[in-house]
């Protein structure tokens, strides 16, 4: 166990070595079990976070250039190309590394997010403490999911990246990146049994991009 901090509803652990059941930073509790695990698919976060296929088509474009009057020709083209495999080679990289390193765990409490290539990091947030979840379609049977914390989440937007809604820098979502879509129904269930009295109606459908889901659950602390 490393450093555990408490802020709100969520549990961060940062610096910790020791994994007594991976991707947990510690045991679980008596009478908590583990419902799901799972890491992103790694082709699906090169190109949905790494946009491998946009630098590709750029460099492609920018090749062409070299055969436009004026140009560099063919040596020109052949350099941009030579860079193009180096850059999305790096890209590619830094997808697997994301990947190896990130596991999402869903208890029948809490979910886990474990990631971090250099400094591992583990958010511990109680499923009571999910407000609503967002569900994105990536194609190839991956989606994203947003978290959205009934509690104003601790981390930074860069200490999450990737694992956090784009674009939201002033107030960071987690977000679990490029998981099965049969993972959806397993997390809707596992929100509507955390607060069965104040949960209405729960649906996650990834068929639809964009999908949302509200719960009515009050943010408590990370049960013990």
């Amino acid at each position: 166990m490393g450093n555990a901090r408490a802020f709100g509803a969520a549990v961060v652990t940062i610096e910790y070595e020791i994994e007594p059941i991976p991707g947990l930073p510690g045991n679980l509790p008596a009478g908590e079990t583990i419902v799901w695990q799972g890491s992103p698919d790694w082709q699906t976060l090169a190109r949905a976070v790494f946009h491998t296929r946009l630098v590709a088509v750029w460099f492609v474009f920018v090749a062409s250039l070299a055969f436009v009057a004026g140009g560099t020709g063919l040596k020109g083209a052949l350099v941009t190309l030579l860079a193009a495999g180096l850059g999305l080679g790096v890209l590619y990289f830094l997808a697997r590394a994301s990947s190896r390193s990130t596991i999402y765990t869903l208890t029948s409490r809490r979910v886990v997010m474990r990631f971090g290539v250099a400094l591992p990091k583990c958010i511990n947030l109680p499923l009571k403490a999910i407000g609503a979840a967002d569900v994105r379609n990536l194609g190839n049977g991956r989606v994203d999911i947003v978290l959205r914390p009934t509690d104003r989440f601790p981390l930074g937007w860069l200490q999450m990246w990737p694992h956090v809604q784009p674009w939201k820098v002033a107030s960071p979502q987690p977000m679990l990146r490029a998981v099965p879509e049969s993972f959806v129904p397993i997390l809707a269930e596992a929100l509507r049994g955390a607060d069965p009295v104040q949960t209405s109606t729960v649906e996650l459908a990834p068929q639809a991009a964009g999908s949302h889901v509200e719960l009515s659950s009050p943010a408590i602390g990370v049960a013990a």
